[in-house]
């Protein structure tokens, strides 16, 4: 993913300058391009970087100039970094774009709409991105709450129970052995409750993950799996569950297909994962799993591809999800 958003960026800013300038601009032109293969990393230092190569070449070797590396930066920044350096962001993009123009005399307010138009969006986006992230961050964070929530009133409930009746029984174990058998009962019942609540809560706790995905893989179904697994966080993990447990029952229910290939793609920075089946394919109409689907890789920060598989037979889930 880095590498092709790299390609279209340098594609998109040097082959316009090498067109129409010198080597100087073409440097500067690489300068404005390549580093946004680490803008995922370093967005504030791979922003400052393109941006200023972008100003210098815009203002004096070419003008007007797609602003392809410093658009990448600014969508990142907004959707990754904290409030100030987002307002640093919007100011140092406006003094940007206005020196580019001003400087070479460019006085037309069409260009300068473009840009701003172009920036605003970019910045949007990016403010997009992070709200569904922190709308998954949230919905998380209440999960964690309910289940501490049930924990805690288990183990008060029962505990504190088992605690009465285990110093009642020494009392009357003497006295009243009927009673104290009662008691010692009433304990070893209480146990097995919160024992069998605990697990249920516990089980709540622990969604699956790409690490259960082969024991969906039946019948029709094969897997294969490239590269080596890596730790993600609990949200790419249990969505990239789901994707697979939702294709394969679209498949199989569904679309009645004969074989269907669940392949995990494992690579630096992100986690592929494709389901293609042979069915009748898609009739061309979303239905809830495929809309849960979308918005599931939508929060954490994926895309999600769907449609015809290869030849246009059956239908292809392709999910990338970033690691």
């Amino acid at each position: 993913m880095r590498l092709a958003l790299t390609f279209a960026v340098v594609v998109a800013t040097v082959v316009p300058v090498a067109l129409t300038a010198g080597w100087e601009a073409i440097v500067l032109a690489v300068l404005a391009s390549v580093p946004v293969y680490w803008v995922f990393r370093k967005p504030l230092l791979v922003g400052l970087i393109v941006g200023l190569t972008t100003t210098v070449l815009a203002a004096f070797f070419v003008a007007p100039l797609i602003p392809a590396g410093p658009l990448v930066a600014i969508y990142v920044i907004a959707a990754s970094s904290s409030p100030f350096w987002r307002l640093v962001c919007v100011v140092v993009a406006a003094v940007g774009v206005t020196v580019s123009l001003v400087i070479p005399g460019d006085d037309d307010l069409n260009t300068f709409r473009y840009l701003a138009v172009a920036y605003v969006a970019a910045y949007a986006l990016g403010t997009n991105t992070r709200a569904r992230r922190a709308q998954a961050a949230e919905a998380a964070a209440r999960e964690r709450t309910r289940i501490a929530r049930e924990m805690h009133d288990v183990i008060t409930h029962s505990v504190g129970m088992m605690v009465v009746q285990a110093e009642a029984g020494p009392l009357v174990v003497r006295s009243d052995p009927d009673k104290a058998v009662g008691a010692f009962e009433a304990i070893a019942s209480t146990g097995r409750g919160a024992v069998a609540q605990l697990r249920e809560v516990v089980h709540a706790l622990r969604s699956p993950g790409v690490a259960e995905v082969p024991d969906l893989i039946t019948g029709i179904a094969s897997l294969e799996v490239v590269g080596e697994p890596r730790p993600v966080s609990s949200e790419v993990d249990i969505t990239a569950y789901r994707i697979v447990q939702e294709s394969l029952t679209n498949a199989m229910r569904h679309a009645s297909a004969s074989r269907v290939m669940v392949r995990l793609r494992w690579q630096e920075r992100t986690l592929g994962v494709e389901v293609v089946d042979d069915g009748r394919g898609s009739t061309g109409k979303p239905g809830f799993g495929l809309l849960g689907m979308r918005e599931r890789v939508a929060a954490c920060g994926g895309t999600l591809r769907t449609g015809p598989g290869p030849g246009g037979v059956g239908f292809a889930v392709h999910a990338t999800l970033p690691i």
